[in-house]
């Protein structure tokens, strides 16, 4: 029986699940939730997953939420190979570390500059103030250099010699900036080596098809209905401004 999974590939968590799981050749069914469409808060996906959020997954009567628990499960459950989430204790500790630190840093700062560059403007009609652009690339900035120095450091992969959840969860991240137009690896030969290594592991078709729908978000934005738009705009004020 395969899993019941469910995504809207603009999100990072979604987009490390599905390469997980093509990778891995686990078994799925691909169910689309538009987020801009409001379909998390469907009847529907209310049955899968009373946080509303993506990614979830169904796996006949069991329910998951969350990217990093479903990545664990996914792992366990199909016995994939043991680099992604190592049995070895430290090898593991390290995985888990990088995915404990990464919500409320990389995570948090990379998606705020792509909501300031690329949702903001079309939601409220006007450019983000510079005061806030600086601020949160400041921030972003920040968190790249401990992904480079406490993260990586001198190694190929975050938890050594091959590639884990942690990189997968690393890199979708890292690149939800890049399709705001941002070149965050400029000026960072090692976190753009570490890029190489992830993609080339990862396989490019692969990679490039999970990050399609996020590198055409300028233009599918800059042509959205903006009535579409406006049920963000009290979390836009809340969250960035």
């Amino acid at each position: 029986m395969s899993v019941q999974l469910y995504v809207d590939m603009f999100s990072q968590p979604c987009r490390s699940v599905y390469i997980f799981c093509k990778k891995n050749n686990i078994p799925f069914e691909f169910k689309d939730v538009a987020l801009f469409d409001g379909e998390h808060f469907g009847d529907e996906f209310g049955k899968i997953n009373l946080i509303r959020k993506v990614p979830a997954i169904k796996d006949g009567d069991f329910c998951l939420a969350e990217s990093i628990a479903i990545l664990q499960y996914l792992a366990e459950k199909y016995k994939t190979p043991d680099f992604w989430y190592p049995a070895d204790l430290q090898k593991r500790a390290r995985v888990n570390e990088y995915m404990s630190w990464q919500h409320m840093a990389i995570r948090w700062h990379g998606s705020k500059m792509f909501w300031l560059r690329v949702l903001i403007p079309k939601i409220l009609g006007k450019a983000v103030p510079q005061d806030k652009l600086d601020a949160a690339l400041e921030d972003l900035n920040g968190s790249l250099k401990l992904l480079e120095e406490k993260f990586i450091q001198d190694k190929p992969f975050i938890a050594g010699d091959q590639i884990s959840l942690a990189d997968l969860v690393a890199i979708v991240e890292v690149m939800q900036p890049v399709a705001s137009g941002m070149d965050v690896f400029e000026g960072r030969p090692k976190l753009s080596a570490w890029r190489d290594r992830v993609q080339e592991t990862i396989g490019k078709e692969l990679f490039d098809e999970a990050h399609e729908k996020i590198f055409a978000a300028k233009e599918t934005v800059a042509t959205m209905d903006d009535s579409k738009l406006q049920v963000f705009k009290p979390k836009v004020m809340r969250l960035f401004l």
